[in-house]
């Protein structure tokens, strides 16, 4: 499962603003709404700032995967959002965190939020991927990326 089958160029944020947790999470729940992936972007970063107090997404190596399940979703999605200026997100290695994969998933589909999870963590584990995204700065390059490039 490569990751560009799972989102498309719209989903994808190069330069995303904010500059702490709650900034990154609301900048991504504004821009995936904005895009008409789900319907309200304060449920989402409600639910995503919930999660996240639950303990960190930050999953080290540079990534956090914020997620969150909301009714009225057909499918899952999937935005990638990349940042300049990496953010102190908690993550496990300490690291900062600089490319984010936000999950979006139906209430009623854990096994698909699940995979999803799975093949972004597997991507990340892949030889340079973190390093090869974080130079591009074009969506459709990181979709194009993305596309090419399995787990």
């Amino acid at each position: 499962m490569n990751l560009g089958s799972l989102t498309d160029p719209q989903l994808i944020f190069p330069g995303l603003p904010g500059e702490d947790v709650e900034g990154v999470l609301r900048a991504l729940a504004e821009q995936v709404a904005a895009q008409g992936a789900v319907d309200d972007s304060g449920e989402l970063f409600t639910r995503l700032l919930e999660r996240e107090q639950l303990g960190s997404t930050g999953i080290g190596s540079g990534v956090a995967i914020p997620h969150c399940k909301m009714k009225g979703l057909r499918k899952a999605v999937l935005a990638v959002g990349l940042k300049r200026r990496p953010v102190d997100f908690a993550a496990v290695d300490g690291q900062p965190v600089r490319l984010f994969f936000l999950v979006v998933s139906p209430n009623d589909a854990p096994a698909a939020h699940l995979q999803v999870l799975a093949a972004i963590s597997k991507w990340v584990k892949a030889d340079r991927h973190v390093e090869r995204i974080a130079g591009l700065h074009d969506r459709q390059k990181i979709y194009e990326f993305l596309q090419n490039q399995e787990g």
